[in-house]
């Protein structure tokens, strides 16, 4: 009797291998196809969909209850301003803003400041100067003590710088500014990301009207006798009368007052501390042209462009005259309107 057997082989290593790859290859494949199948069928374009609202917030407006700061409201502002990129002189202005607030965007109003002497502080140029000056000053009395004119360097220099320099320096004494204020931008500003805080941008532009102080018109020595400088140092000559022809500069410059009319704009920051009052900065320029220094700077040659022996007001240059406020402000009345 023959009996049947079976032989059971087993798969080797290779041929399990093999068999993987084949299977990672077709599902490889049907994945592949089933990508490019839904990138040709979706759609060349996606489209929003429209929202209608109905009910109680169809054509509401996006903002609410918005606290109207300005609206109706009288603002009342001192202010401390202080002058920028002085050459010798620098100023602190002590005055104040009033302005009516027709809506919460526009504002008519007027702003003012004055500057007593104590706020206007000498910057170091000027004392180097004035070291320079002493020197000369020192050089032109040995010369004189020797019965000797200053040299011709000394006799130009004598026209522009006094015995005192700081004493024939430029200043705006006043201004008065009506002005009107727009506001385009208005929002909130975070500070650590927990205190928030209401706040504008505002542009404003208007007439200026300044008191401004500088060095008196003279002329040089060939003009002593009709408006010339005032000195107290004798030049050794005299005039047909027998009276001592002094020599100019020899002390302080006589300095005379004048008006000066300018635009003024400028831009600044609001910064709401509650309902009625605010903290405020603002940058403002001033254009019109003076003489800062009491130097004759101009008035010969070509385009005028080279001293004249006289100081008058061809020695004015155009100055854009900026400054910075800090203001504190209060509304009028206390409470603010707030919309719908």
């Amino acid at each position: 009797m023959l009996k049947k057997t079976t032989k059971t082989l087993a798969a080797t290593p290779a041929a399990s291998s093999r068999c993987r790859s084949a299977a990672a290859w077709l599902v490889g494949a049907a994945c592949g196809l089933a990508a490019f199948g839904g990138a040709a069928l979706a759609p060349s374009e996606a489209n929003a969909q429209e929202i209608l609202l109905t009910g109680p917030l169809a054509g509401a407006g996006a903002v609410h209850e918005l606290r109207l700061y300005r609206k109706g409201r009288v603002e009342f502002s001192p202010t401390a301003t202080f002058t920028l990129l002085d050459e010798y002189l620098r100023q602190i202005m002590v005055g104040a803003r009033i302005n009516y607030n027709i809506t919460d965007f526009l504002a008519v109003g007027v702003w003012g400041g004055f500057s007593p002497e104590a706020l206007k502080l000498e910057a170091g140029l000027v004392d180097k100067i004035q070291s320079v000056n002493d020197d000369r000053k020192a050089d032109n009395a040995a010369l004189l003590q020797m019965n000797q004119q200053p040299d011709v360097q000394d006799r130009l220099t004598s026209l522009n710088v006094g015995s005192d320099f700081q004493d024939q320096l430029g200043s705006i004494d006043w201004i008065i500014a009506p002005q009107v204020t727009f506001v385009p931008f208005r929002g909130k500003i975070a500070l650590f990301q927990s205190i928030y805080i209401d706040t504008d941008f505002y542009f404003f532009a208007g007439p200026a009207i300044a008191g401004v102080t500088e060095r008196a018109d003279c002329s040089g020595p060939t003009s002593t006798l009709e408006g010339g400088c005032s000195s107290e140092r004798p030049s050794g000559q005299v005039d047909e009368d027998g009276e001592s022809i002094p020599v100019p500069n020899a002390e302080t410059f006589p300095m005379a007052s004048r008006i000066a009319i300018a635009p003024t704009f400028g831009l600044g920051f609001t910064f709401y501390v509650n309902r009625w009052n605010a903290l405020g900065f603002e940058w403002r320029a001033v254009p019109f042209a003076r003489n800062t220094g009491g130097f004759d700077n101009h008035g010969t040659g070509p385009d005028g462009e080279f001293p004249d022996q006289q100081v008058n007001s061809d020695d004015r240059d155009l100055k854009l005259n900026q400054m910075l406020s800090v203001s504190w402000n209060f509304y009028i009345p206390f409470d603010y309107q707030v919309t719908e």
